[in-house]
């Protein structure tokens, strides 16, 4: 049994013969749905929701192994492959150990380090990483002085052979694991306002999360601000505590090459290893909000899916707002648009006793059965004054709170505009929201996928608020 079934079965705690016929059953091509529902006696009765995470995750482990022999080839054909380099890539669990392993011998373009090495610096560099305390550094450095290379001083000497270390330093993989351990735990993610600009991410023109708390619709949030140019994001950390830990691992005594080396430190934190960091930590929270956002829309269009059409029922459409009130709309059984209206109803300083009456004749007028109100902004405020309105009328009314998810990106479609090209746009959001109490699905189907997501539902709110 191979190093990958025994990882698969520990980790999804199976017996030997469930994990070695799920992997053959994949491997002969058949899917995953196939195999939860006409394969459970191979499988032994595994759910589809364990063979879509053993699915993937025997992807990420073979991908990791394929990785790895790469990895090894690519460094034994560069003649530089050691017992030491071929245990540390096997024992690796990630790709992101694999990458740092492999990092010193990829080919790089031309850096800083290489052009103090084509200068022939590679060997000032050593001796001040031997931190010899009889070390003239001055003097030793004097001797690389070549007009003819562009070393035209001792300073410039000195400066290359610290670019040098600065990237050797860099290259470690075991400084970067710690680096990005403590980056992830301790750092916190910034965000500020790129423009002044009032905008719909004007909520994180100054905001601060610790990175390893930061919630998954935020990190979508930001990540979609910054891409459209109103928001400026970074992680910040305690730069002293960073430098300070490659200083205790580089600088071994007190010679007069500390100096140099601390420097080379504080230089290879900043310019290399802490953008790099910056990037794959922010990689790595954007896959786990997308793989989160995915998980929950499942689950949302799950209980869409399985929520059956209220036939033969006229609804009457509420969606809530602020200043620019509750949009009204009035549909028959057929879906047919009956009567539309605006009511203020949710700030203090609105005529509420006005809205009850607007809304009533509405009711009466088309002997309305269902209120279908919209989860968004102002949705608790209306569900206040719809419930003390039914209480006042002598017919039978009620009232649901429906998923409003992408209604305004819908709403100013075109094929809203096709559907209902004489209602406004805030209007045609009622009219979606009162149909999706009748048939959920098929109102679900006219929207674009993309404002379904977590983060666009977010950003639909966040347009409500100002609105």
């Amino acid at each position: 049994m191979d190093i990958i079934t025994q990882t698969l079965i520990k980790e999804f705690n199976l017996k030997e013969f469930q994990a070695v016929n799920t992997i053959k059953l994949i491997d002969e091509g058949n899917t995953i749905p196939f195999i939860a529902r006409y394969r459970k006696e191979v499988t032994g009765e595994l759910s589809d929701e364990i063979l879509r995470g053993f699915y993937d995750r025997l992807t990420y482990l073979r991908n990791i192994e394929e990785k790895k022999a790469e990895v090894i080839r690519l460094i034994d054909e560069q003649g530089l492959l050691t017992d030491e380099i071929t245990s540390a890539v096997n024992n690796a669990k990630t790709l992101t150990e694999i990458d740092d392993i492999y990092r010193p011998f990829r080919p790089k373009r031309r850096t800083r380090a290489t052009i103090a090495k084509e200068k022939g610096l590679e060997p000032l560099a050593q001796l001040l990483l031997e931190q010899d305390k009889n070390t003239d550094i001055m003097l030793a450095a004097a001797e690389y002085i070549n007009e003819e290379k562009e070393v035209n001083s001792a300073d410039e000497a000195l400066a290359g052979a610290m670019d040098i270390i600065a990237e050797m330093i860099s290259d470690n993989a075991d400084y970067r694991k710690e680096l990005r351990e403590k980056t992830y735990k301790t750092g916190m993610t910034a965000v500020k306002a790129a423009k002044e600009e009032d905008s719909v991410y004007s909520m994180y023109y100054d905001f601060s999360e610790p990175v390893s708390k930061i919630a998954n619709h935020r990190i979508l949030a930001v990540n979609r601000g910054e891409k459209e140019g109103f928001l400026s994001v970074k992680l910040e950390v305690d730069e002293d505590t960073m430098t300070q830990y490659l200083k205790n691992e580089t600088v071994t005594s007190k010679s007069p090459c500390a100096e140099y080396l601390e420097a080379a430190c504080e230089d290879s934190y900043k310019r290399l290893i802490a953008p790099s960091i910056d990037t794959e930590i922010r990689n790595l929270l954007t896959d786990r909000a997308q793989e989160a956002a995915i998980k929950i829309f499942a689950k949302n269009l799950n209980g869409l899916l399985l929520q059956p059409p209220v036939k033969n029922r006229t609804v009457l459409g509420l969606d809530p707002g602020y200043r620019t009130g509750c949009k009204v709309a009035v549909v028959d059984e057929t879906g047919k648009v009956l009567d539309t209206n605006v009511v203020y109803c949710t700030l203090p300083n609105h005529d509420k006793d006005k809205a009850k009456e607007i809304l009533k004749k509405l009711i009466v007028k088309h002997d309305v059965d269902l209120i279908s109100i919209g989860n968004g902004t102002a949705s608790k405020e209306t569900e206040i004054l719809v419930s003390d309105m039914i209480k006042e009328i002598d017919k039978k009314v009620y009232y649901m709170v429906v998923s409003e998810a992408g209604a305004s990106v819908y709403s100013a479609s075109k094929l809203a505009t096709e559907e209902f090209p004489e209602y406004d746009v805030s209007l045609r959001s009622a009219v979606s929201i009162a149909k999706r109490l009748q048939d959920p699905l098929a109102e679900l189907v006219k929207i674009d996928p993309k404002a379904i997501g977590v983060g666009q539902y977010q950003h639909d709110l966040n347009q409500k608020r100002l609105g």
